[in-house]
């Protein structure tokens, strides 16, 4: 299909269209710049949310409630699900996101399912990119979830304007959420599962590593600082999804009120910017001459006779 028709189907929300669209920014097809370039004025409508927590604490589950409770309010919402890289396929290992996919028979909703494909944050690289295709055509939200909490999952912070953490009450996840960092990224955390034993401890455990560090919290409110907060939730169960989305629109509208939106935004394309350039000289770079220049002083570095600093200065002159 030629680009030109591929864009006026997207602009049209036809979803053959965007799943094109997507696959070819994926696997960078020869067009994937032309269509990016063909949908950029179409872009900074849509509202990105990222959904990030521990395996097990029901990210797709909240995730594809939202999405109903969204699309039932007249909302057109697409889902980006990240997933671990298949080491046999290269395809994304879909596990219990298959039952989200059931929503993308509704009008108005979109699933796709990435892969990382080795890259080292939650957030495949091309996945920011996939997310202007979705906006280009016209949904409202898109929420992207990512696999996993860790430190080099914190990326999920760099491409939303929103970021929710889900956590749990009987895994000891406000300990881990303070020791990968985030406390730092949440702008609110959702403690899902609240039907299960330790809810109020986990609750008021991460009220207190909020008030430490978040110390605005326990003073006179500052319209120009957010304070984030935790709202507890049966997504299972369909309760509390409508005091989660309050807390998307809550943090939209500090965003908005406070022009902070757009530096947010701004700084997110610097990322992908820096991002994209990095690749491309990563590639450039590693010709075969340098690669067997490597292979052939590695031995040295081994018997202490080189650095690997200096191997690595030697490379690049």
């Amino acid at each position: 299909m030629a680009v030109t028709d591929l864009v006026e189907r997207l602009f049209e929300s036809d979803k053959r269209a965007v799943a094109r669209a997507i696959s070819a920014v994926e696997d960078q097809e020869n067009d994937h710049l032309k269509l990016l370039t063909s949908i950029q004025q179409r872009l900074g409508r849509a509202y990105r949310v990222g959904v990030t927590g521990p395996p097990g604490a029901g990210k797709s589950t909240l995730v594809s409630k939202l999405a109903r409770f969204l699309n039932d309010g007249g909302r057109r919402v697409a889902i980006i699900a990240v997933d671990p890289t298949s080491p046999f396929t290269g395809g994304a290992l879909l596990g219990d996101r298959v039952r989200m996919m059931e929503l993308s028979s509704r009008e108005g909703i979109f699933v796709r399912s990435m892969a990382t494909r080795g890259s080292l944050g939650g957030l495949s690289k091309t996945t920011q990119l996939a997310a202007d295709v979705l906006d280009a055509a016209g949904y409202d939200y898109v929420f992207m979830e990512t696999v996993g909490v860790g430190q080099s999952e914190l990326d999920i912070a760099e491409a939303a304007d929103t970021t929710v953490v889900v956590l749990t009450p009987e895994s000891g996840d406000s300990v881990q959420a303070m020791k990968a960092g985030l406390m730092e990224i949440a702008d609110f955390f959702v403690l899902n599962k609240a039907d299960r034993p330790g809810v109020d401890q986990s609750y008021n455990a991460i009220s207190t590593i909020l008030q430490i560090s978040h110390p605005q919290m326990g003073e006179e409110r500052d319209s120009e600082i957010w304070s984030p907060f935790i709202v507890k939730a049966i997504a299972s169960e369909n309760r509390g999804v409508e005091e989660v989305v309050k807390g998307i629109e809550k943090h939209h509208n500090y965003l908005t009120s406070t022009n902070k939106l757009l530096p947010r935004r701004r700084e997110r394309i610097r990322n992908v910017v820096l991002d994209i350039v990095a690749e491309k000289l990563r590639r450039s770079f590693w010709n075969e001459a340098r690669l067997a220049e490597l292979e052939g002083k590695l031995d040295l570095v081994l018997a202490n006779k080189l650095s690997a600093i200096q191997l690595a200065e030697d490379l690049t002159r």
